[in-house]
């Protein structure tokens, strides 16, 4: 387990006995902890010996996978929020401990939205006097909810260039992006909207964050707004790749109606000069005798043939069917 401890501005690394001399010091602070190693029980020991957080909200702190939430408990909030990784593909999980004299997180591995959260604490004009904790909490998730608008521009500029491709010359490998996109939207969105959903509750008043006041709910509007934005550009991206997949799907049927068309083609032009060769090749001794000679064969063994073959050349001509206008 790392600890960070962040206090008027200043972060350091903090061993246990600096965490029980900060809550001894009665000055707020904000515990970073992440607990890469979950089977060593060391953050799961701090959290409910040292903190005396309930055991219910621990236990879903050392259980990763929890839908966004925001529960009540007996002087602490518990809220678990989501961001967005580096690379897009996958969701950052940050577990939040929130009193009026501390604020807790907890995360596994590097999380470079709290590097930010650590800048921005020190200058962050809280000029409305709002309580530290709503300041802090507010910078952690809109921090988190800022990673979402970059992933969804490298997104954006995925589903153009696959379209591009696409119309250019539509492969197997293709569809194979398009899935995987389809899932990373899913997984962004199965987070988004619990979490738009629950800071539409804090600003409606349904749910409470412990100093909360009417002034300071303007900093959960705006997480809410952001959230929004982000929800309707999913939405939006899961039409567009919708709307990839049916051009893949009409780009692949109409290659493969034109493939088919020209073997029609060639296999209709085999038809008749099948027939005429079956015809003259009868053994019967009628033809063998009667016709004979060099202008014979060149009449009604090649020139039928040749004749047959212009006539259906005219037809799909005037049909249209060798790719010009039909006349």
């Amino acid at each position: 387990m790392n600890a960070q401890l962040t206090r008027s501005g200043t972060t350091v690394s903090a061993s246990r006995e600096d965490i029980v001399a900060a809550i001894g010091a009665g000055q707020f602070f904000w515990l970073d902890l992440d607990d890469g190693d979950p089977n060593d029980g060391d953050a799961v020991d701090l959290l409910l010996h040292t903190f005396h957080f309930h055991p219910l909200a621990v236990e879903d702190a050392e259980h990763f996978g929890q839908r966004p939430k925001l529960d009540e408990y007996d002087g602490f909030d518990y809220l678990v929020a989501h961001g967005a990784a580096p690379d897009g593909a996958c969701t950052i999980e940050v577990h939040l401990f929130i009193t009026g004299k501390y604020v807790v997180t907890v995360h596994r591995g590097h999380v470079d939205a709290l590097d930010d959260v650590r800048e921005r604490i020190g200058r962050h004009p809280a000029t409305d006097g709002a309580p530290p904790q709503i300041i802090l909490t507010y910078l952690i998730v809109d921090s988190l909810t800022d990673t979402f608008f970059p992933a969804l521009s490298t997104f954006d500029d995925k589903v153009d260039t696959l379209e591009t491709q696409i119309l250019a010359r539509p492969t197997e490998e293709q569809l194979d992006v398009i899935f995987q996109m389809k899932r990373t939207l899913m997984a962004i969105r199965k987070v988004v909207t619990p979490q738009r959903d629950m800071f539409a509750a804090v600003t409606s008043g349904a749910v409470e964050v412990p100093g909360m006041t009417d002034e300071s709910a303007r900093y959960f509007r705006d997480l809410y707004d952001h959230l929004i934005r982000i929800s309707d550009l999913v939405d939006s991206y899961r039409d567009l790749l919708s709307g990839v997949m049916d051009t893949h799907i009409s780009t692949v049927s109409n290659r493969l109606n034109v493939v088919m068309k020209q073997l029609t083609i060639i296999a209709t032009i085999f038809l008749p000069l099948s027939f005429l060769t079956g015809f003259f090749g009868q053994n019967f001794g009628w033809l063998v005798v009667r016709i004979t000679g060099f202008w014979a064969f060149m009449v009604w063994g090649i020139g039928l043939e040749l004749v047959a073959v212009a006539l259906l050349y005219v037809l799909f001509k005037r049909r249209g069917w060798l790719g010009g206008p039909a006349e």
